[in-house]
């Protein structure tokens, strides 16, 4: 089977977290293919030149991938363990998004501070962060929708509960293209093991962002504990500066 593990790596920071997370791919399960997609891969070039946060360019990972079957990560993770048992369940599916996070503790998360548009709007709860998709007119058709949300962004806030200048994120994006075309077509709430720790300061009761500051934390080369416990899910460390904090040789 053609699959494979893709990251989106859109600047110089991100593409030092997805070269970490490369590295720690390859040393958990060494047989999976690995692709970063910096700018430069973009088949449609960079579509917001003047932007920091560059994710109007997320609807071309479908187009850039070079898998039949992927599951696209965000750079800034690493995977505690292999997830290659994933491919037997979504290989079956043509779009699978992520709608379950959880904290450190390995407790699927109810928080919802960063929720309000979502909850506003009655929206399906999806998360980028482990997306899998096949080459397929389901997923095709669910990127052009991404594609468009970004796009239209004003049109679609002007029917949406939300403010004024409320910006639109991939998850926003993602949420919108899981209700339009279906959550049955979209989801898989009972595969909750396609989830990720997700190291945001509230969703893990934490007065700081930066929670590297606060927690303990060891990374070996087929584990990573924080504050003594083992994580077993992909792990959104979120912070960027993370990955140098850690010495990634344990991953050579």
């Amino acid at each position: 089977m053609n699959r494979g593990f893709v990251i989106m790596a859109q600047g110089l920071e991100y593409e030092q977290c997805a070269n970490l997370l490369r590295k720690n791919i390859k040393k958990v399960m060494p047989k999976e293919n690995v692709h970063i997609i910096t700018l430069k891969d973009l088949p449609y070039g960079d579509q917001c030149v003047n932007d920091i946060w560059k994710l109007k360019n997320d609807w071309q990972v479908y187009l850039a991938s070079p898998f039949e079957y992927t599951i696209k990560l965000e750079a800034d993770m690493l995977l505690p363990r292999s997830i290659d048992h994933y491919w037997d369940i979504l290989n079956q599916r043509d779009v699978v998004i992520c709608t379950t996070i959880r904290n450190y503790k390995q407790e699927i998360s109810d928080a919802r501070a960063y929720r309000k548009f979502i909850d506003d709007n009655n929206l399906p709860d999806c998360y980028n962060g482990i997306t899998y998709f096949k080459k397929s007119d389901t997923a095709k058709k669910f990127f052009e929708i991404v594609k468009n949300v970004f796009e239209n962004w004003d049109a679609y806030k002007s029917i949406l509960k939300c403010n004024l200048d409320e910006v639109v994120t991939t998850d926003w994006a993602y949420s919108i293209a899981t209700h339009i075309l279906g959550i049955e077509k979209t989801t898989l709430p009972t595969f909750t093991d396609m989830s990720f720790i997700h190291m945001k300061s509230m969703i893990n009761d934490l007065p700081v962002e930066d929670w590297s500051k606060l927690l303990i934390y060891e990374v070996l080369p087929y584990s990573l504990r924080v504050n003594t416990i083992p994580q077993m899910y992909p792990f959104h460390y979120h912070i960027k500066n993370f990955k140098d904090k850690i010495d990634w040789s344990v991953y050579d």
